[in-house]
C-alpha cells in the first residue's frame, strides 16, 4: 500500500515544479521531499523523477500518479472535516497562506490566538504572492489564504472556493517631506503624472494597479527601481529616489524624512480570506476565520497619514 504522505509529496512537486518549491510548501527540507519520492519510487517500482539539467522532471508515470493522488488527497480532506467536526474541536494541520503585508499586519495576533484557544491545532504559515495562493487553495496544497486585490484588479477566484471578506487597506503615497506633493493634504491622482516610482515587480496585483491607474491618467508609470518588499521600496523612498504608493496594512512606522499623504479618489486593497468550500464545516478553518473577524479591526495599520508641515 502506498504511503499517503509520500502521496502527498509527489503531488506537491507535480503542483509546484520543483522538489525545493514543494518542500518549501509542505514546510519540510529539499532532501526530505527527495527521501519521500525515493521511498514512494521503491514502494511502486517505478522511476517518477529524473535528470535534466541541475534539477529534476516527473516521469510520465509520475504525472498520472500525481493524478491519482489528488483525488486521493481530496477523498482524505473530506474524510478529516467529518471526522472534526463530530469531534467538535480544531486539531490536526491547518496551512495557511498570507501574501506579505497580511502576515506582518494580521497574522500575528491571529495564530497566537488560535495557539491559545485550539491548542490541539498545528497551524502552519507560508508567505505567499496572492495569485499563487489562489492555486495553492484550489489544489489542496494549503487550507486557508489570506489575500488582496483591488477592485479595478480583481483577484481570479475559481469555483469551489468560498470567501470571507475583511475589509479594505487604503493604499498612501510615500514620498520624502522636501516634495512639492508633500505640501498637500491631500494628493489627486493627476497630480501623480512626471512622478518617478518605485513599485513592486509587474505581475504583482499592486503593479497592475499602478499600471492601470496611470494609464487611466494619460501616463505610462515611469517605475525606475522593480522590489519586492515593501519595507525596501520605504527605503529607496527615504533615500529621495522616487515616490511610491504603500498599503497601510503592516506598514509600521515611516523612517525620518518620509511621509503619507492619501491620494484622491483613494487606492483601497480588498483583504479576504479563501478555503475549499468543501471544508467549510472544518472546525479549523471555522477557527482560524473567526480569528481573523475579531482581529481585523485590531489589526496593525500605520494609521492615518500625518498632516503636513503648516496644516
Amino acid at each position: 500500500m502506498m504511503d499517503l504522505g509520500r502521496l502527498r509529496a509527489l503531488h506537491a512537486v507535480a503542483v509546484h515544479g520543483s522538489v525545493g518549491r514543494a518542500a518549501a510548501s509542505l514546510g519540510f527540507t529539499s532532501s526530505a521531499i527527495s527521501q519521500q519520492i525515493s521511498k514512494l519510487e521503491r514502494e511502486t517500482r517505478t522511476v517518477l523523477l529524473e535528470r535534466q539539467g541541475r534539477g529534476v522532471v516527473l516521469t510520465d508515470a509520475a504525472r498520472e500518479l500525481a493524478v491519482t493522488a489528488q483525488r486521493v488527497l481530496a477523498l482524505v480532506e473530506q474524510a478529516e472535516v467529518t471526522l472534526e467536526e463530530q469531534r467538535g474541536q480544531a486539531v490536526g494541520r491547518l496551512l495557511v497562506a498570507s501574501f506579505a503585508t497580511g502576515a506582518r499586519g494580521l497574522l500575528p495576533g491571529v495564530l497566537a490566538d488560535l495557539r491559545a484557544d485550539c491548542p490541539e491545532l498545528d497551524v502552519r504559515l507560508l508567505e505567499s504572492d496572492p495569485y499563487l495562493a489562489v492555486e495553492l487553495v484550489a489544489r489542496g496544497e494549503v487550507d486557508l489564504a489570506l489575500v488582496q486585490d483591488w477592485p479595478t484588479v480583481p483577484l481570479p477566484v475559481p469555483e469551489g472556493l468560498s470567501r470571507l471578506d475583511l475589509g479594505g487597506d487604503p493604499v498612501d503615497l510615500l514620498l520624502r517631506v522636501e516634495h512639492p506633493l508633500a505640501a498637500l493634504a491631500v494628493v489627486p491622482v493627476d497630480r501623480l503624472c512626471g512622478q518617478r516610482w518605485i513599485s513592486v515587480p509587474p505581475g504583482n496585483i499592486c503593479h497592475d494597479w499602478l499600471v492601470r491607474t496611470m494609464r487611466e491618467a494619460g501616463e505610462e508609470p515611469d517605475v525606475l527601481y522593480q522590489v519586492g518588499e515593501f519595507a525596501t521600496q520605504t527605503a529607496l523612498i527615504a533615500a529621495g529616489l522616487g515616490v511610491g504608493l504603500v498599503p497601510r496594512l503592516g506598514r509600521g512606522l515611516l523612517p525620518p524624512g518620509v511621509v503619507a499623504r492619501p491620494v484622491l479618489p483613494e487606492p483601497s486593497r480588498r483583504v479576504f480570506a479563501l478555503w475549499r468550500t468543501q471544508a467549510s464545516r472544518r472546525p479549523a478553518i471555522t477557527a482560524a476565520l473567526a480569528a481573523m473577524r475579531r482581529r481585523w479591526p485590531l489589526r496593525e495599520a500605520a494609521g492615518c497619514p500625518a498632516e503636513p508641515a503648516g496644516h
